[in-house]
């Protein structure tokens, strides 16, 4: 092999590497730089300048331990950056040390800090929520949710619409300002507002979940650990929500269908029939979540 082709098998390797850690991290990355900034479209700006920033070094310096983690910490920095454009960096600075100060001081107490049974520390459901938010359209909540949480490209969400893709670009476009001009919190909904937006919350979790089943495009026939993420987000409200019926059904549907993930494709990645499935491969742990959950929602309708 010639020290050209090593070169480019790194490149390619590089750059599959980046791939997947953006695919897989993107949502956690977001939500958590719009926790700490407070501000959704400039935690998406800042992600991206990380994923360049990315492109540019991984090829040079290679592929850090924890990526997810470099293009936090790089995002991070960004913020700074930018704070101090703004004249905020006192502001945000004094804002961001507290909150270390009081992890800080959380974890070194002996005793577990005062449980809220209305709190849950999960940035990217809070960022299904504020994606859901009723000051946006269905049309755009939707829109919003696949392509931040899910990943989705703006051509994958128009696919799956069945509308231009500039009609999807333009509906993110204006959800993000809408929730910048709403002024809309970092935070999940209050216990008697989440059930105005449920169904909303509900909907796009069953898309990303159907998007991993089965990739509307790209290579790979199905994406399971977006469908998987989805299942999670599922699970959690399903916590939060114990006495929704619905909640519960959508996770039994989850859970039963991924059950069959192992089995659904061969060695090659093409699918495999349902009826020609090795049946001895498909998770058991899933199908009796799957019962379970079935069986509480049918206990609550």
């Amino acid at each position: 092999m010639t020290p050209g082709s090593d070169s480019s098998d790194q490149a390619a390797s590089t750059a599959r590497a980046i791939e997947a850690a953006w695919r897989i991290e993107a949502a956690k990355i977001i939500a958590t730089l719009t926790r700490y900034t407070g501000d959704f479209g400039l935690a998406e700006e800042l992600a991206q300048d990380a994923l360049a920033e990315a492109l540019s070094q991984w090829p040079r310096s290679g592929v850090p331990a924890n990526p997810a983690a470099w293009l936090t910490a790089v995002a991070k920095r960004r913020a700074i950056d930018f704070w101090r454009r703004r004249e905020r960096f006192q502001e945000r600075a004094i804002a961001l040390a507290g909150e270390l100060r009081a992890d800080e001081e959380a974890a070194a107490a002996l005793d577990e800090p005062p449980w809220d049974p209305d709190a849950i520390d999960d940035d990217v459901l809070r960022l299904v929520f504020i994606s859901c938010h009723p000051v946006l359209s269905r049309e755009a909540q939707l829109a919003l949710t696949l392509r931040v949480i899910g990943g989705l490209t703006t051509e994958q969400i128009a696919r799956a619409f069945l509308v231009p893709a500039a009609t999807v670009q333009q509906r993110i476009v204006r959800a993000k300002k809408r929730l910048a001009e709403a002024d809309v919190p970092f935070e999940l909904p209050s216990a008697s507002d989440r059930g105005r937006r449920l169904h909303g919350a509900l909907g796009v979790l069953y898309l990303m979940f159907s998007e991993g089943h089965v990739a509307t495009s790209g290579e790979d026939w199905m994406r399971p650990e977006l469908a998987m993420e989805a299942l999670r987000l599922a699970r959690i409200t399903a916590g939060l929500m114990p006495r929704e019926p619905e909640i519960h059904g959508l996770v039994a549907l989850m859970a039963l269908t991924a059950s069959r993930f192992p089995a659904r494709v061969d060695s090659e990645g093409r699918p495999i029939l349902l009826a020609d499935q090795n049946r001895a491969r498909w998770d058991r742990s899933l199908i009796r979540l799957g019962e379970r959950s079935l069986a509480r929602a049918a206990e609550l309708w």
